[in-house]
């Protein structure tokens, strides 16, 4: 599986995974998926929950993801496989 990056908001309600499509053909745009998670809180417990996931372009992807660690979200590890 090829390697994720995750990002949590600041409130603690969301995160998002990006990682690359590595099922790219050669010659082809590569592509990045990212996964959209809410996080619920159950007896005190939190859990993730995934909402949605997209495909862009890398150069996009990164777009997003600087975007976001402009408007306070922050690299996290890992939260759900």
């Amino acid at each position: 599986m090829a390697k994720s990056y995750w990002l949590i908001n600041s409130n603690r309600s969301e995160v998002k995974r990006f990682m690359k499509n590595d099922k790219c053909i050669d010659g082809v745009f590569e592509y990045m998926f990212i996964d959209t998670g809410k996080i619920v809180r159950v007896l005190g417990k939190e859990q993730f929950v995934m909402r949605t996931t997209v495909s862009v372009e890398i150069d996009l992807a990164r777009e997003i993801y600087e975007r976001l660690i402009s408007q306070g979200w922050r690299k996290i590890e890992k939260v759900w496989f």
